[in-house]
């Protein structure tokens, strides 16, 4: 018997990756997400490629995850792929502390992130 299956959550043509746990903070991943929001695929890996920022290579690493499962998942067209979505989200925080002057201690916090990217195919305007 079994459950039955549950629904898919995205539409048909869409496909998603989702990055979990890395090791940079989610406001500084979210300056590099927005760099590719609602771009075409194609110029979005072109921007992360030549990104200066550290976290572009994980960035880069997801979208291509999130390409390679619209077309081999979904059948989906790769050259009509457009970034519909790509949203962070905080994990957890790992809380170190360093030794200070006078016996005192200064706390360090070490943020973890999840990202999730959403590519959708949309037709050609003719």
């Amino acid at each position: 018997m079994g459950k039955a299956k549950r629904p898919r959550a995205l539409a048909d043509t869409e496909a998603r990756a989702v990055n979990k746990m890395i090791r940079v903070s989610p406001q500084k991943l979210n300056l590099v997400a927005a760099m590719i929001r609602g771009k075409p695929v194609a110029k979005a890996l072109a921007e992360l490629e030549f990104s200066r920022k550290r976290i572009s290579v994980d960035v880069k690493k997801t979208l291509e995850s999130a390409i390679a499962n619209a077309e081999n998942n979904h059948d989906l067209d790769v050259d009509a792929l457009v970034v519909k979505e790509a949203y962070v989200g905080k994990a957890l925080v790992m809380k170190r502390f360093r030794p200070r002057g006078r016996g005192r201690v200064g706390g360090i916090q070490k943020p973890f992130s999840h990202l999730t990217i959403v590519v959708r195919e949309v037709e050609e305007a003719a």
